[in-house]
């Protein structure tokens, strides 16, 4: 029994992985589904996304932690357990704030899921060589749930029903407990242990408060005191983080890392990655669905190619990075995306479906040289025994970045939507339908009769291309800055190394 405790070990590993990555997808195809099924507005369906996504981010960065405290075993199998729980919770939601808790729930757990892989294989595989086909394996099974997360989910809302995306992380989650409770050896380094418990709350307020208040902008309006209260409590909360990182003897965020500016540069970078290619998935969902009138599963179909390439090319980055150099591939990586993006800012209700895929292919293309490029950059930059959290904070300013995008792009995408509706609306002698622009848009199942579908749809588009339009022009921005920035620095390793 023993010779197969160690694929057990992988096995429960890559399903750990495989689970929090599936739900990135999984649930970004069901929001229109999810907005009739629980009658709420856009800015809900943003807090469905977010609410993960914060949680994600700002818990990340002590995952490591607390698996020294309490045990790297104990604190995988809580882990687990958690996102079955929360899991279970989103698919027994009958309203918006108890899906919202139940994502916010599967996010915390998929904090600490993510980042436990990699230490779980490099413990279980002390020789090179196996080790790297064990991560090369887990790598995969993230591009595999990246994927299926789109395909699966539209398959299961559209014959199943929406609770089913979460009911299927139970039998998942379960497997994966009964492994490894089986196969992982309980491993605890205690000295390691400094937590930073006032920057963990100052930094999920900041960004907690910082997401209420942009999304509130497409909801309430600029001027509104509870967005304006909201903007405020979040630059507070984020000059208190700022003030404690620098007081703690081990901080949550190691900002004496960010002196040196390739560094910094390079953790903006992954925050735009986030803020824009990740944050892309939510809005082109309801683009295909609500403008495109596709089903779900039509969605799903349309969706993948981008995560199929952006898988393909990450399994041939290391070729890839040979061959072109570790610079180059990471500053192409964010111009193909880029201009990926500014090429669905030309999208219609009426774009045909094969020019849609080259535009998703060539996004999941940059991302898969971005991705991997900008990690590999990163860890070039950070002496060795700080690789971990310098691998931490890229990761978590990412997924800050993609909460941040899927806040304030969908803000922007609702308020021209609603000022495109109106015009068309008065344009057209509609003045009594121009008045409820604002509901209509946020409430599309509203929409009945073929005129307000009509404007409803052409309106929304408009927003999706100005979105789309900003997102492309910050990857570019960013492309060029890195691009310009020389990579190599005294006393450590040049970034075009492979």
């Amino acid at each position: 029994m023993q010779h197969f405790k160690k694929p057990a070990l992988v096995l429960a590993a890559y399903l750990g992985t495989f689970l929090a990555s599936l739900d990135i997808g999984i649930v970004n195809v069901a929001l229109p589904t999810l907005q009739r099924a629980l009658q709420t507005d856009l800015a809900g369906l943003q807090w469905v996304i977010n609410a993960y996504a914060i949680a994600l981010s700002a818990f990340m960065l002590s995952a490591g932690p607390l698996s020294d405290r309490h045990g790297h075993r104990r604190m995988w199998l809580a882990s687990v357990a958690t996102f079955i729980a929360g899991s279970l919770v989103c698919a027994c939601a009958t309203d918006l704030p108890v899906l919202v808790i139940g994502r916010t729930i599967q996010g915390v757990a998929g904090a600490l899921l993510i980042p436990s892989a990699m230490p779980l294989l490099t413990h279980a595989f002390p020789d090179p060589g196996q080790r790297a086909r064990a991560i090369g394996g887990w790598s995969a099974f993230s591009a595999l749930a990246l994927v299926l997360g789109p395909l699966l989910g539209g398959l299961l809302v559209q014959w199943t029903g929406w609770q089913s995306i979460f009911l299927i992380n139970l039998p998942l989650g379960a497997v994966a407990l009964a492994l490894g409770a089986w196969s992982i050896p309980e491993r605890r380094h205690p000295q390691h242990a400094a937590m930073d418990p006032a920057g963990q709350i100052l930094s999920t307020l900041a960004l907690a408060a910082l997401s209420y208040g942009l999304i509130g902008i497409g909801g309430r309006g600029w001027s509104a005191p509870a967005t304006w209260f909201s903007l405020i409590t979040a630059l507070v909360a984020l000059l208190a983080f700022s003030l404690v990182q620098r007081r703690v003897t081990r901080p949550l965020l190691p900002l004496d890392l960010f002196a040196d500016r390739r560094f910094a540069l390079l953790n903006l970078a992954s925050f735009v990655l986030g803020f824009t290619a990740y944050a892309s998935l939510f809005f082109l969902s309801l683009f295909f669905q609500q403008v495109q009138g596709k089903t779900a599963a039509q969605a799903g179909w349309q969706l993948a190619p981008q995560f199929l390439v952006m898988g393909v090319v990450s399994l041939m980055f290391g070729r890839i990075a040979v061959r072109l150099g570790l610079h180059a591939a990471l500053a192409w990586g964010y111009a193909l995306a880029g201009l990926a993006l500014c090429a669905m800012a030309r999208f219609t209700t009426d774009t045909a479906g094969g020019f849609a895929t080259m535009c998703l292919m060539a996004l999941g293309a940059g991302m898969g040289l971005a991705v991997p490029a900008t990690g590999m950059a990163v860890m070039a930059r950070t002496p060795p025994e700080r690789a971990g959290i310098a691998s931490a904070t890229m990761n978590a300013l990412r997924q800050a970045g993609m909460s941040l995008g899927i806040a304030l792009l969908g803000s922007l995408m609702s308020l021209w939507a609603v000022q495109q509706f109106r015009t068309t609306a008065t344009a057209t002698g509609q003045f009594v339908l121009a008045q409820h622009a604002h509901s209509i848009i946020q409430h599309p199942a509203a929409v009945t009769a073929s005129l307000p579908a009509v404007i409803y749809r052409s309106a929304m588009a408009g927003g999706f291309a100005w979105v789309m339009g900003i997102a492309g022009i910050c990857m570019l921005a960013t492309a060029f800055a890195l691009h310009r920035r020389t990579p190599t620095r005294t006393g450590c390793p040049p970034d075009d190394s492979p």
